[in-house]
């Protein structure tokens, strides 16, 4: 399992609101052995075009979007973006899209969610072959585009669709490199998550898939704290349907079950389980504990020296 850390929000170390900060847990990141760095795209920075400039401040980190909102990008625009990023970092970026949330599609942004699988499968339709450098010819409900763009020396970035539910995960098997999870625990990744999308990706005849799972993590001996805080910084996620399905499926009160926390050899064994059960990468979202002011950098630096000498 590849060792990738989170950079943004949720905020791995300290102030992230400046862009020449942000650029610098990159080049950190990759100094100190993550072999990725993945970016949510919320309501501040953008992500694919903060990316951009981190490629051009790295050499070997795989940079990744976890997870771009599809409905407010027209595909051939953010195709446009994302081989655009892949030549700044030398092929180095990964797509990761989402359609997001009912509460901000229609009630922020003013746009139909009525059809999320169809609008998916859709946008996928035409995104897959304006990333590979192809034409895109597709006629749809949603989508009628006749398009093609010319990006020389750009590679076709890796593509992962954020998915949770069963139908979402089939079209991602079927249709994108993998699946990016947030708030799935190992229950659920082992027994609805991973099947679901290997076996779809087995039948439509393509390579296994990529299992990019997000986790809050704090290595930390103050666990009770650490759970309490972890129940308290993401219990939104709890309240918004996609996710509080996950966490059913889980068999878990609340987002601060799903954390990974305690000490060094408690949250390698956690790690080791995730492995086991086939998750191929980790993005660890370290979070902040009340009463311990070392646990983000004493959590960064572990998770560092995983990702150079392995579990």
């Amino acid at each position: 399992m590849r060792i990738g850390i989170g950079i943004g929000q949720p905020n791995p170390i300290g102030d992230t609101s400046s862009l020449d900060l942000m650029l610098d847990r990159f080049k950190k990141a990759e100094q100190d052995g993550f072999q990725s760095a993945w970016m949510a795209n919320i309501f501040s920075l953008d992500a694919i075009t903060t990316l951009a400039l981190a490629g051009r401040e790295t050499r070997s980190l795989e940079l990744g979007t976890f997870v771009v909102p599809t409905y407010p990008r027209h595909p051939a625009a953010i195709a446009q973006q994302a081989l655009t990023t892949s030549l700044a970092s030398g092929g180095r970026f990964t797509l990761g899209v989402g359609l997001s949330h009912r509460i901000v599609i229609e009630d922020m942004f003013g746009l139909d969610f009525s059809k999320p699988i169809r609008h998916m499968r859709e946008y996928l339709s035409v995104l897959n072959p304006l990333l590979a450098g192809e034409a895109a010819r597709f006629t749809g409900e949603e989508y009628r585009v006749a398009a093609q763009l010319s990006v020389p020396g750009a590679q076709k970035p890796s593509l992962i669709v954020a998915a949770l539910g069963p139908q979402m995960l089939k079209l991602a098997g079927r249709m994108a490199d993998g699946t990016a999870t947030w708030m799935g625990g190992p229950r659920y990744l082992r027994e609805t998550a991973i099947p679901t999308i290997t076996a779809a990706a087995t039948e439509a005849g393509r390579p296994a898939p990529r299992i990019v799972s997000g986790f809050p993590v704090a290595v930390t001996n103050m666990r009770d704290e650490a759970l309490a805080a972890a129940a308290k910084d993401f219990a939104n996620y709890g309240q918004l349907p996609s996710y509080r399905a996950v966490l059913d499926r889980e068999g878990v009160e609340g987002p601060g079950d799903i954390a990974i926390v305690g000490d060094e050899a408690t949250v390698r064994a956690r790690l080791k389980e995730l492995a086991e059960i086939g998750v191929t990468d980790l993005n660890a979202s370290a979070f902040r504990v009340p009463g311990d002011d070392e646990v983000l950098g004493r959590t960064w630096d572990f998770l560092a020296s995983v990702a150079r000498d392995g579990l």
